[in-house]
């Protein structure tokens, strides 16, 4: 691959109520921007971003690889701004690749949440953009990479979204490699105990994982005691297998306890507010009877 050209770049997004894109800037040989959604694109309520090729028509066999990574600013702490990265390839068929669901709006928003400076928010963006060239040898281009980065790079930044990369053992989806990466980082010993072979059923313990973790995340108002119960059976059976996860039973065992608290309250207040309803339709009924009562009695002394 040879280097056709990195941009540093900064954007103010200053209407957060609809979709918008920055004025182009050229990179090698062609033109790009990038194009936010505050409304989300298949992911409601997210903030999404995206950097787009706007060169028309795109010349026959044109294609780049493209590593981006976009920065939304906090003016208050560098160390709460929102980092995300990605990669792949442009081409005819792929003018636009980014992340949709870069971070919740509702956490943009508040004044005091630092990312909104005069009504309007500021994002970098890193862009390097990548021409691939043939060899004389018939042997794959993959093997033909030697970058700095190495092979095995090289390999990994040709996989698609639903490719798969091993991770720590398991073969994980692209879009998940962050997520499991950041697990084991952060828990070492998460699956010391978890011994199988068959790659399949690895990968189903840990997507079952991933889904526990994803249901724990919701808001307290999206969940119930049914889903935090069924979530406890799926925690019991991951470490039965022997994945190490006390710290998740912990965090489960708080939100059922608590989950069953609110339900719990929830029904009594709606009892009451029925008993409430009820006492209220028949004082209702007695003043129509008191008020019926009295017309009459008007009409008798006329």
């Amino acid at each position: 691959m040879v280097d056709q050209g990195f941009k540093r770049f900064g954007w103010v997004v200053k209407d957060l109520r609809r979709a918008c894109c920055s004025v182009p800037i050229q990179i090698g040989d062609a033109n790009w921007r990038l194009v936010a959604n505050p409304n989300g694109n298949r992911q409601a309520d997210h903030f999404s971003l995206y950097l787009e090729v706007i060169m028309e028509p795109l010349p026959s066999g044109w294609r780049r690889y493209v590593e981006y990574r976009f920065t939304i600013v906090n003016h208050l702490s560098e160390a709460h701004a929102v980092h995300k990265k990605g990669w792949g390839w442009f081409d005819k068929n792929n003018k636009n690749r980014g992340i949709r669901d870069v971070v919740p709006v509702s956490r943009l928003i508040p004044i005091n949440g630092g990312f909104l400076l005069n009504g309007e928010i500021t994002i970098t963006a890193e862009v390097e953009v990548l021409e691939v060239i043939d060899t004389l040898s018939r042997t794959p281009l993959i093997e033909e990479i030697s970058t700095d980065r190495g092979e095995q790079r090289a390999h990994d930044d040709l996989q698609s979204k639903d490719d798969t990369i091993e991770v720590n053992g398991f073969q994980v989806l692209v879009s998940q490699v962050d997520e499991v990466k950041a697990l084991f980082e952060k828990h070492p010993d998460l699956a010391q105990g978890f011994s199988l072979k068959n790659q399949h059923i690895k990968n189903a313990y840990m997507n079952a994982l991933l889904d526990l973790i994803k249901t724990l995340c919701k808001a307290s108002k999206e969940l119930c005691v049914k889903d935090l119960k069924k979530a406890d059976d799926t925690l019991s059976d991951l470490i039965k297998a022997g994945w190490n996860l006390e710290w998740l039973r912990k965090k489960l065992d708080q939100a059922l306890e608590k989950q069953i608290e609110y339900d719990t309250r929830i029904r009594e207040l709606e009892k009451q507010v029925k008993k409430r309803k009820l006492a209220l339709a028949e004082l209702e009924t007695d003043l129509e009877k008191e008020k019926a009562a009295a017309s009459a009695s008007l009409m008798l002394l006329d």
